[in-house]
């Protein structure tokens, strides 16, 4: 298998600390490396992997193989532009099945936080021999444990593959529901959450974007004969239209179609919220990270970089601090503070992003 992962996004939701040039995955949020290199070292420890690419912004690319360990120059895969997830997991497959036609690739994010590592090999692993063996699509899913509307969900056949006690056909893949479904979702008992992770052959990937988002395939078929002969592509690219591999790919395909029930434990760390639920508490229920102090309030999450931060009487907020910014938000609103960084850019705040 060789392993690719998509280290694109902006993380708008970890503003003020993550900006546009240095994002989340490129910062410390739950450890001593950065994200990405935490997902780096987490595939090289799987044995099936071959080798590892990573898929990024021109101007982040230098950044990434700076400070990105054990990955070479030539493994960056540069995107001229953000595309959404389709394009930029198409682009990879021209370049990978260049050096090995026909390989199975996986796809993985770039900021997650996966605890359990024999588990996680294990899915890897039964989710490689299905890609391989019978040509297919296959994904990984993962109980739900609350019913979340920030994460897409996966329906799946109760009857498991006949090799693989943990593998199941996929039935229905669903976008974020809002509350009441993801409700359902959980009481079905056949739902997975989406974990963001896919695995295919790169040929069986190209004939199914053929099938269902013929328009990026012309695209990226010309873009192949580009890069066959070193020339740019830039000018193609411009025309590629964004789109979701989930929306795009995902939601239409049933047949052939398998999903790996995983038994790690996941969280896409998608909000300072989520940085909270996984941080060491208090007795009162507050996470402090740098300089700052916490009286007479529970359930907050401080981070204070470079001053003293004080919170008195007040309970499920959030503030980030940094040099040049401070946001306070409440707990179960920080969802929202994408809508805030999308103020500053109509506001031409650009300094502040």
């Amino acid at each position: 298998m060789i392993a690719v992962i998509m280290a694109g996004g902006s993380g708008p939701r970890f503003w003020p600390y993550s900006r546009h040039t240095r994002p989340k995955q490129m910062l410390n949020i739950v450890g001593e490396q950065t994200m990405l290199q935490m997902t780096v070292e987490r595939l090289k420890k799987i044995k099936l992997v071959k080798d590892i690419y990573i898929v990024t912004r021109e101007d982040l690319a230098k950044s990434v193989q700076k400070e990105t360990r054990n990955i070479s120059k030539e493994n960056i895969i540069v995107e001229p532009s953000g595309k959404n997830t389709a394009p930029c997991i198409g682009l990879a497959a021209l370049h990978i099945a260049k050096k090995h036609p026909n390989e199975v690739m996986g796809i993985f994010p770039a900021d997650h936080l996966i605890v359990g590592h024999k588990e996680f090999a294990k899915a890897i692993g039964t989710a490689n021999h299905l890609a391989r063996k019978n040509e297919s699509i296959v994904t990984l899913g993962i109980p739900p444990v609350f019913p979340s509307t920030a994460y897409g969900y996966i329906q799946y056949d109760q009857k498991s593959d006949e090799d693989h006690l943990d593998a199941y056909r996929l039935k229905v893949f669903a976008e974020k529901p809002h509350l009441k479904l993801a409700k359902k979702f959980l009481k079905s008992g056949d739902f997975l959450w989406n974990a963001g992770i896919f695995i295919w052959k790169t040929n069986t990937l190209m004939s199914k974007l053929k099938t269902y988002i013929p328009d990026l395939y012309e695209h990226l078929e010309r873009i192949r004969l580009r890069i066959g002969n070193s020339q740019s592509f830039e000018d193609i690219w411009e025309d590629v239209h964004p789109i979701s591999i989930d929306y795009g790919l995902m939601e239409k395909v049933v047949d052939d179609t398998y999903v790996v029930r995983a038994g790690f434990s996941w969280n896409d760390l998608g909000s300072w919220d989520s940085v909270y639920n996984v941080s060491p508490k208090t007795n009162t229920n507050n996470v402090i990270k740098g300089d700052g102090v916490i009286l007479k309030g529970s359930n907050n999450y401080i981070q204070s970089n470079g001053h003293f931060t004080a919170v008195l009487g007040l309970d499920n907020i959030v503030v980030i601090n940094t040099d040049d910014a401070t946001l306070v938000v409440q707990k179960d609103k920080v969802e929202d503070v994408k809508e805030l960084v999308d103020w500053l850019k109509h506001n031409e705040r650009s300094e502040l992003l």
